[in-house]
């Protein structure tokens, strides 16, 4: 696959009180991915980007949330989320030593 293409993959790391539950307890991190990425490129994305071992992958396709504002009604943009489980004895940090120096 396209080195380039693997980096984009991955939009962003989703941080939330669930998402940091999950990553203590099951070692599985939640990103926003691309609305078009399949599971094998997303495993190859994160093996690629953080030099981890990917042991399976869940996505699930969110809807945007429907918004108001005064009589004008709009929607947000559906987008792609992954769970991602790494192997025994892997983990990701997301630059938690930098900010403690």
């Amino acid at each position: 696959m396209n080195t380039e293409r693997l980096a984009n993959i991955i939009v962003a790391p989703r941080v939330s009180e669930k998402a940091a539950t999950r990553a203590d307890l099951e070692n599985q991190h939640v990103f926003s991915v691309l609305k078009n990425a399949t599971k094998p490129e997303i495993k190859k994305a994160v093996e690629l980007m953080f030099d981890v071992k990917v042991k399976s992958v869940k996505v699930i396709n969110m809807q945007g949330k429907l918004t108001r504002i005064g009589r004008t009604f709009g929607k947000r943009k559906d987008w792609k989320k992954a769970y991602v489980r790494l192997e025994e004895g892997f983990d990701i940090n997301y630059g938690e030593e930098e900010a403690g120096k």
